[in-house]
């Protein structure tokens, strides 16, 4: 903050996805003074912005918050690790950088569910108006907007190989998941500009961050949003320098992401009465939805060992190969670190009968033994992985408090494959992955599938492996849900219900999740939510003059 300025017209808590898009397009006109407070640092760290550094970022304390869920019952009593960025741009800083907005029914389906305004003829704007899409401007794709969109940079010979592997399969060529149809295959698309990471920091807060009305306090960590009377007056925060507070004139926007907004809503006494008391969190007001509908996609990994060394694999074993990447990167932003190395991707149905895909194969030109908190680690020879992601999820959780200690990681329980469909699901994306390695097309690779592995054939076999291996995909939301009834936490608007001044704007506020990667769509929220917000501010006199 500028020495002794503690009032902002708009406090945004969370440098996230979310809270980077809010904070360029709320200081825009130069009309509101901003404050952003992030708990992480600066985004200057060297792997942030190399594609192929999610791997180094995935297990890094510095940038990442490394949460971990409770024992997932349904899983062997294993608990999924979840890492989510601790830095400007949040996770947008450290994922897959897959751009995948969802399929257009979810959309409408969103309205369904009384979040009016949240159709996609009504969200397809904001998804062009964010977009710089390589290919240009069509009816579905905008260009010219922050959020730069790109082909991908390299494509390793496994790539086109395992592409026609999914077409020999009978999956329809898609040459654009985002555009007038989801379902088939093809190479995805990635938030990449110049063969560097373009997070919502680089995209948003680059040029944004020079204006005299912004003011971004990063190592900031919000602790409480201060209400007075019913209404968000301001939030305290923590910093190196001690216990700090800042006011809002105008709103208080939480932007802390599936995790963080419902826990700094609890902390700030706004949720689940009962729980609140037994956090020992004097109740501001009672709202039970408050880290309720918690879910996210489940997955989990079937891998190959191939003959031929075109693998991402011996960038792990080979030193050589490896410090040649890097060198190729560093002089000419060229080779395999300029590409996220997950090329290839489907989008199909686990059963005919339904309308539109709930499968996501994810398909990457590298195999793994494992990823976890420990760190992703390649298998020792060339192999490639086919991950069949489930869409549709049936299974909710909670996020709660484990202790009323702002600094505490929340409690995380996704209740993971608690339906039968669900299950299903997932074993048939299983089986649909096998058929594309049995292709012709890969057929003069494969040497052996390394897992599950050719011993597990029926589905109790396979049922075991996925209680076993299944993992859960890191695309968390709904824990502030959007809405009506006695379970939203905001409206259509994103305003907290029976609090004034403050919103959440995030992936928590979905009502249910989207078919695909959720980056895309967390922009998409925050590009309408920041006109909705601006509208409001306009018509703020107006509503004081009539009262």
């Amino acid at each position: 903050m500028a020495v002794g300025e503690t009032t902002f017209d708009f406090i945004i808590a969370g440098a996230g996805s979310a809270g980077c898009v809010l904070a360029n397009r709320l200081s825009e006109s130069g009309q509101h003074r901003v404050l952003l407070l992030e708990a992480g640092g600066e985004d200057n760290y060297f792997w942030i912005h190399v594609p192929l550094g999610y791997a180094k970022t995935f297990v890094d304390p510095r940038v990442n918050w490394m949460f971990d869920s409770e024992p997932e019952s349904k899983l062997n009593n294993r608990i999924m690790y979840q890492p989510r960025g601790k830095v400007l741009g949040g996770t947008s800083s450290i994922n897959g950088m897959i751009y995948m907005r969802g399929n257009h029914a979810d959309y409408d389906h969103w309205r369904q569910l009384g979040c009016e305004g949240w159709d996609w003829e009504s969200v397809l704007p904001y998804f062009r108006k964010a977009e710089d899409n390589e290919r240009g401007a069509d009816e579905f794709h905008g260009a010219g907007g922050p959020l730069r969109v790109s082909d991908q940079p390299y494509e390793w010979e496994i790539a086109r190989v395992l592409l026609q592997a999914c077409i020999e399969a009978g999956i329809k060529r898609n040459p654009d998941f985002n555009g007038a149809e989801q379902e088939g295959c093809g190479y995805y698309q990635t938030t990449t500009k110049d063969r560097r990471r373009w997070s919502t920091a680089a995209a948003y807060l680059r040029q944004a961050r020079k204006r005299p009305n912004l003011t971004i306090r990063t190592n900031a960590h919000a602790t409480r949003v201060l209400v007075e009377n019913g209404r968000a007056t301001g939030v305290e925060f923590a910093t190196p320098r001690g216990r700090e507070v800042a006011y809002a004139s105008g709103e208080v926007i939480v932007s802390g992401g599936a995790y963080g907004s419902p826990q700094l809503l609890l902390l700030s006494g706004i949720g689940p009465s009962q729980h609140l008391r037994e956090m020992g969190i004097d109740v501001t007001h009672e709202l039970p939805g408050v880290g309720a509908n918690l879910h996210d996609h489940f997955n989990t990994f079937c891998t190959w060992r191939i003959s031929k060394s075109i693998t991402m694999n011996e960038l792990h074993y080979s030193r050589s190969r490896r410090l040649l990447a890097g060198a190729r990167y560093l002089l000419y932003r060229g080779g395999p670190m300029s590409g996220n190395g997950l090329y290839v991707g489907a989008m199909v149905r686990s059963d005919k009968r339904l309308e539109r895909p709930d499968i996501q194969l994810n398909i990457s030109a590298w195999s793994t033994i494992d990823r976890t908190r420990e760190g992703i680690i390649s298998h020792p020879f060339p192999g490639f992985a086919i991950s069949p992601v489930h869409l549709r999820p049936e299974g909710r959780g909670t996020v709660r408090l484990k202790s009323p200690d702002p600094f505490a990681p929340p409690e995380i329980r996704f209740n993971f494959l608690r339906s039968e469909y669900d299950m299903q699901a997932v074993i048939a994306g299983m089986r649909i992955a096998r058929q594309i390695a049995g292709q012709n097309a890969l057929q003069r690779l494969v040497v052996e599938e390394t897992s599950p592995g050719r011993s597990v054939v029926t589905d109790q076999q396979l049922e075991d492996d996925v209680r076993k291996r299944g993992v859960s995909n890191l695309h968390p939301v709904g824990s502030c849900g959007m809405g009506h009834g006695p379970n939203a936490v905001v409206d259509p608007r994103l305003r907290v219900h029976g609090i004034d001044s403050l919103r959440v704007v995030d992936a928590s506020v979905m009502p249910a999740i989207i078919a695909g990667n959720t980056n895309a769509p967390t922009i998409m929220i925050a590009e309408k939510a920041s006109d909705m917000i601006i509208e409001d501010a306009r018509r703020a006199p107006e509503r004081r003059a009539a009262a």
